[in-house]
């Protein structure tokens, strides 16, 4: 299950401290002009290092690319690409090999595989999305040929919210600030709360929002593909995700069908909706209308404070975690929704286009 996506499809490999992270992305359209300063762009805002609110690591995440380009435009060929890694410090966890470490993955994955690699949690560290955000770069360069645009943010940060919808911000000033909020009196305050946490050894959580404009109607694949679903997939397959809800999501339950029903209209010749409580999706296929959805993280689970916990063999010990890591997750996880979105409605419009050559 190192695979996704059905006709645009991912395989990735590696782990956070082997030689490299790296896929192969199977499906991609041919003659695809291929952006590379837009790719490693996408790279550059997930990696490390960015900001005071960021682990202090230094990579560089360069993509090379391997195979499926030539002159610079895709040819619906296999494209292979690694990133090589260059600043793993395996020592830092030289004290955690043979414990436990609370809310990692460590022990489902001994359980499950009956061997893990205890550095930087291999196989199930963040630094695995690298992959997720090149081949989400590529299907963002094909869809903008289809007029189709991501754009997440932060919108929460432990107990500090924005308030408004997606529609009260401007959010193009979503990177200006290093949270990556577009309220800048907010995002001051989610900053000063994660350097806070961050003094004391400590972690925060929340929530990004998404934003996916452009996308025409009729995509999705009920009864069991339909959108919604397959974006809550792509979303909670990402580390550290706990939740996702699309459109009003669980505020719908408080409303009665007379308050929250997407009215029909129509405008400039087109069939639309006065309202969008919907976000975008109706009966899992898309109409037409803007789509969003927020996606909860937790807190990350490295915290540099004394914890207890056990050992392999089930003796209890105490366990302080060494190294550089993320004291919030959100501001380098804005990208990966945003990769993960790409690649899941690049994924239904290929789907769609089956139906529509008949």
């Amino acid at each position: 299950m190192n695979s996704f996506g059905n006709l645009y499809r991912l395989t990735s490999f590696g782990e956070s401290h082997g030689p490299g992270i790296g896929g192969v992305i199977d499906g991609c359209p041919a003659g695809i002009v291929l952006d590379m300063a837009f790719i490693q762009h996408e790279l550059d805002r997930r990696k490390p290092g960015q900001s005071k609110l960021t682990t202090p690591r230094k990579e560089e995440d360069e993509v090379q690319f391997l195979s499926g380009i030539y002159e610079g435009k895709t040819t619906g060929t296999p494209i292979g690409f690694i990133v090589w890694n260059k600043n793993q410090h395996s020592s830092d966890y030289d004290n955690m090999k043979q414990v436990y470490r609370p809310s990692h993955a460590d022990y489902t994955y001994q359980t499950k595989y009956g061997i893990r690699d205890p550095r930087g949690g291999g196989r199930s560290s963040a630094r695995e999305t690298i992959s997720r955000c090149v081949a989400g770069a590529i299907a963002k360069l094909c869809l903008q040929q289809k007029g189709i645009s991501f754009q997440a943010y932060t919108s929460e940060v432990g107990p500090i919210k924005l308030e408004g919808t997606y529609s009260d911000y401007d959010l193009s000033k979503t990177e200006q600030t290093d949270v990556r909020c577009p309220d800048p009196v907010k995002a001051k305050q989610m900053e000063a709360l994660i350097a806070e946490v961050k003094s004391d050894g400590d972690t925060i959580g929340g929530v990004i929002t998404c934003i996916i404009q452009g996308v025409p109607a009729g995509l999705g694949e009920p009864a069991f593909g339909k959108l919604h679903a397959a974006l809550g997939q792509a979303m909670l397959s990402i580390n550290a995700a706990k939740g996702f809800e699309y459109g009003d999501g669980f505020e719908a339950g408080l409303y009665r069908g007379s308050e929250h029903n997407d009215s029909f209209c129509s405008k400039d010749g087109h069939i639309r909706t006065k309202t969008n409580y919907s976000g975008g999706i109706q009966g899992g296929i898309s109409n037409g209308e803007t789509i969003y959805f927020h996606v909860a993280f937790k807190s990350v689970a490295t915290i540099l404070q004394e914890q207890q916990t056990v050992d392999q063999e089930g003796i209890e010990t105490t366990l302080k975690a060494k190294g550089r890591h993320d004291p919030c997750v959100l501001p380098r996880a804005v990208p990966i929704v945003e990769a993960m979105a790409a690649m899941t409605i690049l994924d239904y419009y290929l789907l769609q286009q089956t139906r529509e050559s008949f």
